[in-house]
């Protein structure tokens, strides 16, 4: 199908062009209404008579949040489109079901989570999810491993690295956004930057710098499995009982830690905030998640290599295997360093950087946000600039604890 930017007055000539959307709204009148909040894309629900409702999901040639004036390719659909299904194959169960999905129209439609909502709107509420750490385990450990050189064969590796690894315009913005701009003068970061002591700090901070070049080159060159790109609390939805995770734009072949930093840092920065604002008792379940989530990831991620014998990394009968346990515990460790730099960038570059995030900056209270700001800062920094040294999930804890004192 030739490309056209859909709205609200031609969906639904869309939708009962596709015969298995048309079967699954029994040929309703469909009500259609725009629900996007991000930056780069439309979403629309799609609702039938029937109480049937899907998401629909668009790349258009431009910013979504910034106009036509701003372009860029709408094809970072494809690698969406593309990064669900991978996904979808190997945890079903933390992926919406995908209803159709076209890379020459950049769109998807997929299953409505009415039920679920964004997991960062949950933790500023202060709701427990006592299965999450299990399911997102689940999610990172099977998806990380079975898109890895541990567990594919050489060619499938490579093919999948140039499935995903043209999604250049992307990639290119995490690196100028992730690891460059918010720790700079730049145009692009908030205004609350401007003349804050703790951002002149933080951008005269050289050794924190000269780490952030190291975990920036890891970030551009090490393929090591297919990522989501964009793991933050924004990009789940769940409720008591199920987690999804949604918005893989981002996505490519990226380094181990990368996603899962993304998180810890997300994760850390709620715990920051409730801390700040008085709630001990939730803080201490949001510190506790960071260290189940590292816990289950990494017992998990160990079973599914145990279980596989042979692979672009390793055929079976190669080395002893006292020696491989060996290996593979300090493989894990090197995930787990790479891990808490990545986390350190993810929390930094939320505090003055171009989008930040609401458990930081909607704290009301001035003194009290800085003061947040000024313990994420501590926090991240050390992370950064200490990651290689950080090899236990105790010293994670450790960190976090001691600079809330």
């Amino acid at each position: 199908m030739e490309y056209k930017i859909l709205n609200s007055d031609n969906i639904a000539e869309y939708i009962y062009s596709i015969k298995d959307l048309k079967e699954y709204f029994c040929d309703d009148k469909l009500t259609i209404e725009e629900i996007g909040d991000g930056n780069l894309n439309f979403v629309f629900i799609i609702k039938g008579e029937n109480n049937k409702a899907l998401i629909l999901k668009q790349a258009v040639p431009y910013l979504r949040v910034l106009g036509e004036d701003f372009p860029l390719k709408r094809e970072r659909m494809t690698y969406e489109i593309r990064a669900l299904n991978e996904f979808s194959k190997n945890t079903p169960n933390h992926i919406p079901t995908i209803h159709h999905a076209s890379e020459d129209m950049s769109s998807v439609i997929m299953e409505y989570l009415d039920t679920h909502i964004i997991m960062r709107s949950g933790l500023i509420s202060k709701i427990k999810y006592p299965k999450f750490s299990d399911h997102i385990s689940d999610y990172l450990a099977q998806n990380l491993f079975k898109t890895s050189s541990l567990y594919l064969d050489s060619v499938s590796k490579r093919e999948l690295i140039d499935k995903f690894n043209t999604n250049s315009q992307l990639c290119a913005i995490s690196e100028d956004f992730l690891f460059t701009f918010a720790f700079m003068e730049h145009p692009t970061n908030d205004s609350y930057a401007d003349g804050h002591p703790l951002f002149e700090e933080l951008i005269s901070n050289q050794a924190f710098k000269e780490q952030v070049l190291n975990l920036k080159y890891k970030f551009m060159t090490k393929n090591d499995a297919l990522l989501h790109g964009d793991l933050h609390t924004g990009s789940i939805m769940l409720n008591q009982d199920e987690t999804y995770v949604i918005d893989p734009e981002f996505s490519f072949v990226g380094p181990f830690g990368f996603d899962i930093g993304a998180l810890i840092g997300n994760l850390t920065m709620s715990y920051v905030s409730h801390l700040i604002q008085g709630d001990r008792e939730y803080a201490s379940w949001v510190l506790n998640t960071i260290d189940e989530v590292l816990e289950k990831f990494e017992a998990k991620f160990l079973a599914l290599w145990d279980a596989q014998k042979s692979s672009a990394l390793i055929t079976e009968g190669f080395i002893e295997e006292n020696y491989l346990n060996s290996y593979k515990q300090s493989f894990m460790t090197d995930i787990l360093k790479d891990s808490v730099g990545f986390a350190g960038i993810k929390i930094t570059r939320r505090m003055f950087g171009a989008a930040g995030v609401a458990d930081i900056r909607g704290i009301e209270d001035k003194d009290l946000k800085d003061k947040a700001m000024e313990l994420c800062l501590k926090i991240s920094t050390r992370f950064v600039t200490l990651h290689k040294m950080i090899d236990s999930r105790d010293k994670i804890i450790a960190i976090i604890k001691d600079e809330m004192k």
